[in-house]
């Protein structure tokens, strides 16, 4: 059988193709599927298995190949510091010079904590060791607290707490309630931890 000019028989691998194809169709009336012009070639044989050897007896079987990655454990987030005596008196007394700050008064505390947590990664990469938060020291109010006229403040509670959080560690070295010229118990000295280059 002559075959028309430009065109090319189907290989066996094409023909096995559109086998497969077709299987998964519904047939039209009257169609012919292409047949194979070599027999398929028969399945081998599956190798057979060696059975295991009885435990304490034969040699024993070498590990696999493929040893699935272990996942590293995250190393654990760094303490926080206190501030060293020394330091705290050069910091408050104005030797150690405050690199940047933040006022978070009259934020929510949603707004309040984006804002802190970026101001502190910006000012870790641009490299600052030493920033003040201020946080305000709250509306005073007699009925609240052990001790009549205490001080009471959501930011202020809120972002000491913050600041221990393990997502601000690798920020975080310490932090301390400023000093008086600092704005005193409505303000926090933050120590930053060097950025990863």
């Amino acid at each position: 059988m002559s075959r028309p000019f430009g065109r090319r028989l189907l290989s066996d691998a094409d023909i096995e193709t559109w086998l497969h194809v077709a299987r998964s169709v519904t047939p039209r009336t009257g169609a012919v599927l292409p047949a194979r012009r070599t027999p398929p070639p028969e399945p081998k044989p599956a190798p057979a298995v060696p059975p295991a050897p009885a435990p304490g007896k034969g040699r024993s079987l070498p590990p696999p190949s493929y040893t699935p990655p272990i996942s590293q454990p995250r190393p654990a987030a760094p303490p926080l510091a206190p501030f060293e005596k020394r330091y705290r008196q050069k910091v408050t007394h104005g030797r150690v010079e405050i690199e940047a700050a933040i006022d978070l008064h009259g934020l929510t505390q949603a707004q309040a904590h984006g804002a802190l947590h970026g101001f502190l990664r910006g000012a870790q990469q641009s490299g600052a060791k030493l920033v003040l938060v201020v946080t305000g020291k709250g509306r005073l109010r007699v009925d609240v607290g052990p001790v009549p006229g205490g001080e009471v403040g959501v930011l202020r509670r809120a972002v000491p707490l913050w600041l221990r959080e393990p997502g601000l560690r690798p920020v975080v070295v310490g932090f301390e309630p400023a000093g008086l010229s600092h704005g005193g118990l409505g303000a926090l000295y933050v120590r930053l931890r060097r950025a990863e280059r």
